[in-house]
């Protein structure tokens, strides 16, 4: 019984950190507003060494349709620069001597479309992630009742994991509903 119970815990933490992630891969898909987050996932050479660039630079939102970077030390803006402009996020630094300033653009409705598209891959790798620990928490399940236990409890513990499929599946629902009105609100 104990087996079982400590089966469940493991299996809900599993399915929170598929929500989390998805919820982290969501961030990173732009919805016209300048965001800091966007850059997340950027990579500059500091000293020959790959670096996020939240740890070499400040990244601030001067308003809602711009991204300033402001690079710790002075010789790493065309580093930063380079590396911006060969990521696909499709953006054009302005590079000033001090700063790097990004213009997002307004986005097209096709680029919107394509945005929800992304979004819901996303939240279906999640579904899926979510879907593969109920299937080894099953096949574990089956293996305690093999190994002695009740058939009633293996039963209800199967039960329960069903439940939080279903609990945390739809936690990925509303995380792509609210995904959604944000890229396609204008």
């Amino acid at each position: 019984m104990e087996e079982i119970q400590l089966q469940l815990e493991e299996t809900k933490e599993l399915m929170q950190k598929a929500v989390d992630h998805t919820a982290a891969e969501l961030l990173k898909i732009r919805a016209g507003k300048a965001m800091p987050n966007i850059l997340d996932g950027l990579m500059v050479a500091y000293y020959g060494t790959p670096t996020p660039i939240q740890q070499v630079a400040s990244i601030t939102t001067p308003d809602a349709r711009t991204l300033s970077v402001k690079p710790w030390e002075r010789n790493l803006i065309g580093e930063i620069e380079r590396s911006i402009i060969n990521s696909d996020l499709g953006l054009a630094p302005q590079n000033n001597g001090e700063i790097i300033i990004l213009t997002i653009p307004p986005m097209t409705e096709e680029r919107r479309k394509m945005l929800v598209k992304n979004a819901k891959n996303e939240c279906e790798s999640g579904k899926i992630s979510i879907r593969t620990v109920r299937k080894e928490t099953n096949d574990a399940l089956k293996k305690l009742q093999k190994d002695g236990a009740s058939e009633d409890e293996v039963k209800r513990a199967e039960d329960s994991v069903q439940k939080l499929t279903d609990q945390y599946s739809t936690k990925i629902d509303e995380l792509l509903t609210k995904k959604e009105h944000e890229i396609m609100t204008v």
